[in-house]
């Protein structure tokens, strides 16, 4: 049966295979398309759509947008966006500079921990987007870690030691940018959000209210009574099913694509559906 991937990320983010690499890999494991989501950049979609062409391979041009949220970690996946939009380069732009901020003052804090670590050194990681993996990546090697879990336990997660939250876009903001560029905007894993469903029953209320138009039914890490969960949500509030794993490459290396931990499986069929939907509303595919 025919299996896509909606949700991947490469080195234009915090990912560790490069665009074309992530496409190639892709076709490898018998995947018929893949949505390259980077986070607030569309810097690899060139590369990405090209690569598309040479292995035959469909590949749709998408982002994943951090968004600002009192509940929990809120993502917007938009897919079919214009990888050439100046509007969202420009959104972007300012993005990179508040997470260019952000880096600097964790790795600050680091140092004032005692931790031999510099921009430089991180920067050396990180082909493209500076992100916390990279940072982890760098304790890792000097030992101060033993692994990326601790890492985020003890120095880089929410509740670390060196942790500065993140400044990211309003909801307003991300549905307006997404919806500028004709992009279908799509809940990344949901349980992130919330746990507790109803909670997460009101959010996506609010996000629908803002324009959202999907939700990942199929997610890497999704139960089975969470998947039949996101599956209400789609119904109750009309939206549009997707799916993908989330991943990252050798940084996640549980995750695989298309596969993600070994029991996702997206069918064809879903972005058949979502092709349809853009296709009801006059947009192109």
């Amino acid at each position: 049966m025919p299996a896509i991937d909606l949700h991947t990320h490469s080195t234009a983010s915090d990912g560790t295979f490069t665009p074309a690499e992530l496409v190639k890999a892709a076709k490898e494991a018998g995947l018929v398309a893949i949505a390259l989501t980077d986070h607030d950049t569309m810097d690899g979609l060139p590369e990405a759509l090209e690569a598309g062409v040479k292995h035959g391979i469909e590949v749709i041009p998408g982002c994943e947008l951090s968004v600002r949220s009192k509940t929990g970690v809120l993502h917007i996946v938009g897919l079919w966006v214009d990888p050439y939009s100046e509007t969202l380069k420009r959104a972007f732009n300012e993005v990179r500079n508040r997470r260019i901020s952000r880096n600097e003052g964790m790795v600050a804090n680091l140092q004032k921990l005692g931790i031999d670590i510099t921009m430089e050194e991180i920067r050396t990681e990180a082909p493209g987007t500076v992100g916390r993996p990279h940072m982890a990546r760098i304790l890792v090697a000097k030992k101060v870690v033993k692994n990326f879990e601790e890492a985020f336990n003890d120095y880089l997660g929410s509740n670390g030691k060196a942790y500065i939250p993140k400044n990211n876009i309003s909801p307003e903001e991300a549905f307006e940018l997404l919806k500028s560029t004709n992009a279908t905007s799509i809940l990344a894993h949901p349980f992130l959000l919330s746990s507790d469903e109803e909670v997460l029953d009101r959010e996506v209320a609010k996000l629908k209210n803002y324009g959202l138009e999907g939700i990942e039914v199929y997610y890497n890490s999704h139960s089975i009574e969470m998947t039949g969960i996101c599956k209400r949500l789609a119904r109750k509030y009309d939206l549009m099913p997707s799916g993908g794993s989330d991943f990252h490459g050798f940084v996640k290396p549980d995750i695989m694509i298309g596969k993600g931990t070994g029991n996702l499986f997206v069918h064809h069929s879903v972005l058949d559906d979502l092709k349809s939907f853009r296709q009801s509303k006059g947009l192109k595919i």
